[in-house]
């Protein structure tokens, strides 16, 4: 792709989709951020965090963040969306789908007939319908040039999915089925030269997950006391590294249809943390946290 390359993180407020918008502009793009906190409005997850906060850090970083206030729900606001990326740029080279804000409407210890019905059911509709709804308006601008690439933000390879519960069975599904998003497309977008991926964070150091240990980017490690696995997280610029390697790869196609991590992709281009490290999460996750062995995460940092 060319040095300008113009990317859509769809769901760029905070966490994961942060992390890979400020990761675009590392290598110079221009990165439409998207998200429903902004202009001074809140959405349901009540956070302090901002979709012009991003687009900040994306132009800090080296390229151009574009703010969008963006419910990926409402499909009227998608395509304007993607009409305003096409009169501003006539194209699309990246896209993103990271759209969630479920956390909080997951009951994580009810069983689905204990399970607010209403609240599953939009934690379905936050995490499937806003991906199948953007790129449905995303992807023909993403197509009219070749080499173009989507990645599916999700919480577990496919094969770790595939034979572990994810705690719940609302959770579990949306994550699944974001894994099966991103090989569906791959069918799809491979006649047109385009790749999708699915992709996986470790454990994410989000700021949910940082307020949740009490602790801050800074001194996370502090966390080890009550959780020592905690060892193995890894900040959201990882991730993000992930996707901005996979996007300068101009054999990136070798991925078409794959469910890959950051961890994975670290030990193949080379990429680091923001702190030099390379944590292998998925795999000390079945190697030693699942097998219930002691937290030690030498060689998979």
């Amino acid at each position: 792709m060319s040095e300008q390359m113009i990317a859509l993180v769809a769901g760029a407020t905070r966490g994961a989709g942060r992390g890979v918008a400020v990761a675009l502009g590392e290598i110079g793009a221009t990165v439409y951020v998207t998200g429903r906190t902004g202009g001074g409005r809140r959405s349901e997850m009540d956070r302090p965090e901002t979709i012009e906060e991003t687009a900040e850090l994306v132009t800090a970083a080296g390229g151009r963040g574009i703010p969008v206030v963006v419910d990926h729900l409402e499909r009227e606001q998608v395509k304007a969306l993607v009409e305003r990326i096409d009169a501003e740029q006539g194209r699309l080279d990246v896209l993103v789908n990271d759209i969630w804000g479920g956390e909080l409407l997951t009951d994580w210890n009810a069983k689905v007939w204990e399970h607010s019905l209403d609240d599953g059911m939009r934690i379905l509709r936050l995490a499937v319908d806003t991906h199948i709804i953007t790129s449905h308006y995303a992807l023909p601008l993403l197509i009219r040039n070749p080499g173009g690439l989507v990645v599916e933000m999700t919480d577990g390879t496919a094969e770790y999915n595939a034979d572990h519960y994810r705690i719940s069975l609302f959770y579990d599904l949306a994550k699944v089925s974001v894994n099966r998003l991103g090989f569906a497309q791959s069918e799809e977008l491979a006649p047109f030269g385009a790749t999708a991926v699915s992709l996986t964070p470790g454990w994410l150091r989000s700021e949910l997950m940082l307020e949740h240990f009490g602790v801050t980017e800074e001194n996370w490690r502090d966390a080890l006391e009550k959780e020592p696995h905690f060892a193995i997280s890894e900040s959201p610029l990882f991730v993000g590294r992930a996707v901005a390697a996979l996007a300068t790869d101009p054999d990136r196609s070798r991925w078409n249809g794959r469910s890959l991590s950051s961890g994975q992709l670290a030990q193949v281009y080379g990429f680091t943390d923001a702190d030099g490290g390379r944590p292998d999460a998925w795999r000390y996750i079945v190697e030693v946290q699942d097998a219930g062995k002691p937290a030690d995460v030498t060689g998979y940092r």
